[in-house]
């Protein structure tokens, strides 16, 4: 691939305690060769949160969510209240609820899955992220993004972060109304899905990620997910919105630092 000007990113949505322990060290010694000041490491389950707990600690670079992503089995009642102590005992070092969210995928794959449960667990999230006035990260797309809604709505939530998210352009509308907030992974460099939601989507209710290690395809086809990639990310959301790079550099930064309270 070409080469790009370097202006500081963060990537807002990456699992960083999944990559092998050889490329999750490479990737945070090559942070300021590639002008990334943060990256925000969100959570599968309670042993996840542990290590991007810990991941925390090492680096002041990187900040943990933590949460019990959807597109798995329900967590054991332990289990769930293990995670919700670690929350409780460490919020201070946490700078959000996440992934949480609602299993698309999984009912996709299984149309008599009980959505209630989910929707139970979610809500108990939401909370929690009130509780401790911390933003909440969210898996929910197509069908499932309206229920979100309407629990954040419930519930007064105000700094929701929709990372790759999907949907209609009435509930886009809507999400943009509430104030949230919606990622763009590297695939809108061949996606038409997410190049329309560029297009649907201010400027200035965007963020960036990678959702490594998820693989791309395109130009990034068999390359190791690196949150370099928002780098050309971002020099497509400059074509697709036809506006100078500097100003997306600029803005999308400017919106993760506020949203996530970065210094």
């Amino acid at each position: 691939m070409g080469s790009l000007m370097y202006n500081s990113i963060i990537d807002s949505h990456i699992h960083l305690d999944v990559y092998k322990k050889v490329d999750r060290k490479n990737i945070i010694d090559e942070m300021e060769k590639y002008h990334i000041e943060q990256l925000i490491t969100v959570s599968m389950n309670l042993a996840s949160a542990i290590i991007n707990l810990s991941l925390s600690r090492n680096n002041p670079r990187v900040n943990a969510a933590f949460g019990f992503h959807p597109e798995q089995p329900l967590p054991r009642e332990q289990e769930l209240d293990a995670l919700c102590l670690l929350i409780k005992e460490y919020h201070h070092e946490m700078i959000a609820i996440g992934e949480v969210g609602l299993p698309y995928y999984r009912q996709r794959e299984n149309p008599k899955l009980e959505l209630e449960p989910y929707i139970e667990i979610l809500e108990h999230f939401i909370l929690e992220s009130k509780r401790y006035d911390k933003p909440i990260v969210l898996h929910a797309i197509y069908e499932h993004a309206p229920i979100v809604c309407d629990l954040l709505e419930k519930h007064t939530i105000e700094k929701a972060h929709f990372h790759w998210y999907k949907g209609d352009k009435r509930t886009t509308e809507r999400l943009i109304q509430n104030g949230y907030d919606v990622s763009i992974t590297p695939d809108v460099l061949y996606d038409k899905e997410i190049q329309q939601l560029v297009k649907d989507t201010p400027i200035d209710h965007m963020m960036l990620e990678t959702d490594g290690p998820w693989k791309y395809k395109g130009a990034f086809l068999d390359k190791m997910t690196h949150p370099k990639m928002i780098h050309w990310s971002i020099a497509k959301i400059a074509e697709i919105k036809n506006l100078h790079i500097e100003d997306i550099y600029a803005q999308i930064y400017r919106n993760t630092k506020e949203f996530y309270c970065l210094d």
